[in-house]
């Protein structure tokens, strides 16, 4: 990641400072509103962002849908100025939803809103095209800090994810990477998480509801792209990412 961007976005507490309060309930009706479209695949949590937004009297929701696909059919129809994504959907991928939105709408600003706390996410999301990137524990002020900073031109990536890219910046002179060609999808982020909690492929495969058969798929091949050979290294790999918090049981 450029320097230059690294400081334009140090920190999320930056733009608390930049734009502490927003005390946007004191300014008049025919205020411009700020368009937004929630997307993701878990029904109750984008319905409650987006209770949560139009609570705001600078907001406006003007839909929120299940997968990539319907989120370019809903910016092609309302053009909005904030899309906030979740990562992990089936379907079209989110980044390459997010490529066309920024080729076909280059005005419309785009946030990641995800439960993955890595860095390699956070930068895939970057070179996407993504204006921000939100963890969904975050609180409630800073996701409205999130959306409002995009809107304004800046960017905002969480506190938490941005440091340790600082951090591998000042230590290393460059953003790390995952040891892989590339890093895992968020499907094969599941398994492995599955997997090294101790769950079988078939225990794993019924909770994700999908065959044995695609669950091996996906842990052949995020072994392939991490060079993991066994179990160990596979929960070694887990516990370092923090995809899992403690060693699953052997």
């Amino acid at each position: 990641m450029p320097s230059e961007v690294v400081l334009s976005c140090t920190t999320a507490a930056w733009c608390h400072f930049r734009y502490p309060l927003w005390p946007v309930r004191d300014q008049g009706v025919g205020m411009n509103k700020i368009k937004c479209l929630v997307v993701d695949d878990h029904v109750l949590l984008r319905q409650g962002v987006r209770r949560l937004l139009e609570g705001e009297t600078d907001f406006q929701v003007v839909a929120d849908v299940g997968d990539a696909s319907e989120a370019l059919e809903k910016v092609r129809e309302f053009r909005p100025d904030v899309v906030l994504m979740d990562i992990g959907m089936s379907g079209l991928s989110s980044f390459d939803a997010v490529g066309i939105i920024r080729k076909e709408f280059p005005l419309t600003k785009v946030v990641f809103l995800t439960m993955y706390e890595d860095e390699d996410y956070m930068l895939k999301c970057f070179d996407a095209g993504a204006s921000g990137y939100v963890l969904k524990d975050t609180p409630v002020p800073e996701l409205f800090a999130a959306v409002r900073e995009v809107y304004h031109g800046g960017n905002y990536f969480s506190t938490r994810v941005l440091g340790r890219v600082v951090e591998d910046l000042r230590v290393n002179g460059r953003p790390a990477r995952g040891r892989g060609s590339d890093i895992l999808t968020p499907r094969e982020r599941e398994v492995m998480k599955l997997l090294a909690e101790g769950n079988s492929v078939r225990k794993a495969a019924e909770l994700l509801g999908l065959s044995a058969k695609t669950v091996e798929a996906h842990k052949f091949n995020l072994m392939r792209k991490l060079d993991i050979h066994n179990k160990a290294q596979l929960v070694t790999y887990a516990i370092q990412k923090k995809i899992v918090s403690v060693p699953a049981s052997a």
